[in-house]
């Protein structure tokens, strides 16, 4: 059984993360490899229970810590539940965000001290960190507008203000800087094919068929 693969797609809002996966998981899967496209929070139905309180814009606050609590929640059963049983099958997982998320939004965005974020995701998956994260990059005003354009009302994320993911943004960039091979860039302001082209061979050295 040949061994499976964990890449994450990380950015902020309007980055096009999704229909970039839906593209990847195609190539994937005519290379012959089986694929779980997921996404955090959510993935499976208890941990989709938990994004819906994270994203609901509701009355009482939701703090800081207990977001990012919420958010360790919901990657932990994801993770037991979906993740780490498609990859001991051997399968590819795709997954829209991942911890990285957590220090862009949280720690950046949010302000929670990076050292219980270090704790949580050690408590998490230790053992387990993506093979290959892409970070889709653009400016927050392009991706704001991108974002705008999507039908429903904008969720409790997506209504923040532009500061905040200016703050996403540079965290992310700094993720980017300190770990370059295991997270690598993608401008997301080109066409969808180049996007796709550029994701694809960012992933070159991992897909099926490639050389040793």
């Amino acid at each position: 059984m040949s061994a499976g693969r964990f890449i994450t797609l990380e950015g902020i809002e309007g980055a096009g993360k999704s229909t970039v996966a839906k593209s990847l998981q195609a190539e994937l899967e005519r290379r012959g490899a089986r694929v779980l496209l997921t996404r955090e929070p959510g993935g499976t139905p208890l941990a989709e229970s938990l994004r819906e309180l994270l994203l609901r814009r509701g009355t009482e606050v939701l703090n800081p810590t207990a977001e990012t609590l919420l958010m360790f929640a919901a990657r932990a059963v994801h993770l037991d539940n979906a993740v780490r049983p498609a990859l001991a099958a051997g399968r590819w997982v795709i997954c829209d965000r991942f911890t990285d998320a957590s220090y862009a939004y949280q720690g950046g965005g949010r302000g929670v001290d990076p050292t219980l974020l270090d704790r949580l995701a050690a408590a998490v998956h230790a053992d387990l960190w993506p093979a290959r994260t892409l970070l889709f990059d653009l400016p927050v005003a392009v991706g704001m507008e991108r974002a705008s354009s999507r039908p429903g009302a904008p969720d409790r994320f997506e209504s923040e203000h532009l500061a905040f993911f200016e703050r996403v943004r540079a965290s992310y960039q700094a993720c980017a800087a300190r770990e370059p091979q295991r997270i690598r860039v993608i401008d997301a302001q080109r066409s969808f094919e180049d996007v796709v082209a550029a994701a694809l061979a960012a992933l070159s050295d991992l897909l099926p068929g490639a050389a040793a």
